[in-house]
């Protein structure tokens, strides 16, 4: 493996485990994952697609979520409109309609292909709905309308995976009330 795929898997490591606890992700939850490969191993986005880096971080995430008994819901490039990939039972049980498309390197995007082929059983939904509970974007590519409402971004130690800068987010409930209004501290 090389020098530069060994610092992505450590980072991605590194950087998931800080995401899903900072969030809170756990059983049931639905984790957004939008990357850049390109932007991983330092090039622009959508130029250098890396297939190596794009396994490896598949790998990392999957395993991370699997643990917590999460989902993964990939978010595909701009070039399939931002449809997501997830497993068959994802969008059965949140109802999310299947489209007819299979993402390629430079159509959804090298991350999106290796979860495709990662997946026990995939689909490409054409949206989640902005029903995840927290994600992670690599790269820049902007995953906050799959993110339910409303979302909160996550103050991270750890700001890059490779080349790549990242962003995480989370959900938390809508506050509604007003100056009366009762807040539980741990929806916050």
């Amino acid at each position: 493996m090389s020098e530069i795929l060994k610092q992505i898997e450590e980072d991605v490591r590194i950087v998931i485990d800080e995401v899903l606890e900072k969030a809170k992700v756990g059983e049931g939850s639905l984790f957004i994952v939008g990357c850049s490969s390109s932007e991983t191993i330092g090039e622009h986005m959508g130029t250098a697609s890396n297939k190596d880096a794009a396994l490896v971080m598949h790998k990392v995430i999957s395993e991370s979520l699997k643990e917590r008994g999460a989902f993964l819901a990939v978010q595909c490039c701009e070039h399939l409109n931002r449809a997501v990939v997830v497993e068959r039972e994802v969008a059965k049980k949140y109802g999310f309609e299947e489209v007819n498309v299979i993402p390629q390197p430079h159509a959804g995007g090298a991350f999106a292909v290796a979860s495709y082929n990662g997946f026990h059983d995939p689909v490409v939904v054409e949206s989640i709905e902005a029903k995840a509970d927290a994600g992670i974007d690599i790269g820049g590519v902007l995953i906050g309308m799959h993110i339910h409402p409303v979302v909160v971004p996550l103050r991270l130690e750890h700001k890059n995976i490779g080349k790549a800068s990242i962003t995480a987010a989370r959900r938390r409930p809508k506050y509604v009330g007003g100056e009366r209004a009762v807040y539980n501290p741990d929806l916050e």
